[in-house]
């Protein structure tokens, strides 16, 4: 091999050495940046969220517009799912009542009627704590000049459901309890008369309870 063709040979030997080092560190200085934009998740999110906010209203309209029989009858047919579509559309909806404190209240002393001497006893309600359910507010158990008695709902809240109702209880179930009738509202200030002659220190729990789900929405001790 003459020296002209021993350096072309080194020359392509070094330009190939050289390409072979540049392509392998290259990464280590060379600096790339890619901005893509976040895939369009959020129309179809809302769509959906949308839709089965929807569907629960049409069944939960469905549901309440049954009569009490069949509501019960239909309850106890239905899965969990089937529940839980029911409970979001009622939780859709929201109503008030206001209504004044029984005008036959003993005015000269809210704390001892002086006729009967009861005592009024108030609690504090308290949600379900299952991160749905919830109830807040003041109860208050009241007696009036007539010697019956009223529970007063004060500044109350809690979660809408189908067919809600207000009892008063030896616990947190309705296995032992009186039922004072359908919620007025899930909203607002509210009185319930209690039947004459109900035993009331019995009673010491107020339950805010789904009657067709057997589901507590929220209850409150009453203490004197």
């Amino acid at each position: 091999m003459n020296k002209k063709v021993l350096i072309i040979v080194i020359i392509a030997v070094a330009v190939i050495s050289i390409s072979a080092a540049v392509y392998t560190i290259s990464p280590l200085f060379i600096s790339n940046t890619v901005n893509e934009p976040l895939p369009n998740i959020t129309t179809t999110t809302t769509t959906t969220n949308s839709i089965n906010q929807k569907a629960a209203s049409l069944e939960y309209q469905k549901f309440i517009s049954m009569n009490q029989q069949d509501i019960m009858n239909t309850a106890k047919q239905m899965n969990q799912n089937q529940k839980n579509m029911i409970i979001i559309g009622a939780a859709q909806v929201n109503n008030t009542v206001n209504e004044n404190i029984a005008p036959a209240v003993e005015s000269n002393n809210l704390q001892t009627n002086k006729s009967s001497g009861s005592i009024i006893r108030t609690g504090s309600f308290v949600g379900a704590g299952d991160g749905f359910h919830n109830a807040e507010g003041i109860a208050k158990l009241i007696p009036l000049k007539d010697r019956s008695n009223i529970l007063r709902l004060e500044n109350f809240k809690s979660t809408n459901g189908p067919d809600v109702h207000i009892y008063l209880s030896t616990d947190k179930t309705i296995s032992d309890s009186i039922d004072l009738g359908k919620l007025k509202a899930n909203n607002g200030n509210q009185n319930y008369d209690i039947p004459i002659g109900t035993n009331l220190p019995k009673y010491k729990i107020v339950l805010i309870w789904c009657k067709p789900f057997s589901v507590l929405f929220g209850s409150a001790e009453l203490m004197t």
